[in-house]
């Protein structure tokens, strides 16, 4: 079996296991009652969402911790399925995903109601597993530290790769959380840029991490057929955090890092507009650069409907997607 054809196999078997589990996964959620809280000044047509079931990232996150596990134990019985390698990224996906699980659970149940886990315990707790990710980069698994388009050597960045990395990580975990809000949204961009930085592994013949990524692809898949409008239930941060420190993890195993705000444009531009309109309200002392933030609700209030939104940035993220991969190819 070639390593496309088995990443997408992968793929397959991660979607198959998201959709089973999905069903089961949603009865208990809604016995527990854990259901999305709706901020009273986001977009009126938001209201209908109150109760929906969050924390439906375990949804993917279950298979392909199953298939990544389950895979590197067959390497004992001399079939490399999947390296030792992703062992790390998949360590990030699960620290984060308890660290957005906590966040989930304080919002929906705990004492912080409707408001969650704290900011700064939330970014220290990123902080924290994010420079054990960083470290173990360059130092467990010594990855190429950068790679500049058209250069066929890697450049090493020195000491300086270790904070490089953890706000990479960081920064991606929290801006596929901000782009997460709409049926979908987050789901379909993700799962886009794991693709592609697929497609870039393949190329490097980094073929356990495209295997990895095309798993993701395909769990993400089996989640939006839950996921899609009007959905059924939402990833929460649970899903959010680790998606985007994931993908983080994994565009610096490529070394392919500097393609992030082509590959995840939507994503990094949805933190970015998150970052300017709160610098601008303290520099102009209450004034809004944009109406809302971030930025998918500032389209819902120019009139967009939500579908409209979702389509468009994925065309968005698959375009960015697409050049992406081709400078990688340069």
């Amino acid at each position: 079996m070639t390593d496309s054809s088995m990443a997408l196999a992968l793929s397959g078997l991660s979607f198959m296991m998201a959709i089973i589990w999905g069903s089961p996964l949603l009865r208990i959620l809604r016995h527990y009652r854990i259901g999305k809280l709706i901020r009273v000044e986001e977009p009126g047509a938001h209201m209908v969402k109150m109760g929906t079931p969050t924390m439906g990232g375990v949804m993917f996150i279950l298979p392909v911790t199953l298939l990544t596990v389950l895979l590197n134990a067959a390497t004992l019985l001399g079939w490399e399925g999947l390296g030792k390698s992703v062992l790390l990224p998949l360590l990030v996906m699960l620290s984060f995903a308890v660290i957005g699980a906590i966040d989930d659970w304080e919002g929906v149940r705990g004492q912080r109601k409707g408001l969650g886990m704290r900011a700064r315990t939330k970014l220290a707790l990123q902080l924290i597993v994010g420079l054990g990710a960083a470290l173990g980069l360059k130092y467990v698994l010594d990855v190429p530290n950068l790679y500049w388009p058209g250069a066929e050597q890697s450049i090493d960045l020195g000491i300086w790769y270790i904070p490089i990395a953890v706000v990479i990580i960081v920064g991606m975990s929290n801006a596929v959380n901000f782009n997460d809000g709409l049926d979908g949204l987050a789901g379909l961009i993700s799962a886009t840029a794991f693709a592609a930085y697929g497609a870039v592994a393949i190329m490097q013949g980094q073929v356990f991490l495209a295997r990895f990524c095309f798993t993701i692809v395909g769990a993400l898949f089996g989640f939006l057929w839950w996921n899609v409008h009007p959905a059924e239930l939402f990833m929460g941060d649970t899903g959010s955090l680790s998606l985007g420190a994931t993908l983080g993890v994994v565009a610096l195993m490529t070394g392919q890092w500097l393609l992030l705000p082509l590959i995840a444009i939507i994503p990094i531009s949805e933190l970015l507009s998150v970052v300017i309109q709160v610098v601008y309200f303290k520099i102009t002392k209450g004034k809004r650069f944009f109406k809302m933030t971030p930025i998918h609700l500032t389209f819902e209030l120019m009139g967009w409907s939500e579908t409209q939104v979702v389509q468009r940035f994925w065309l968005v993220g698959l375009l960015g997607g697409i050049l992406g991969v081709a400078l990688a190819l340069v």
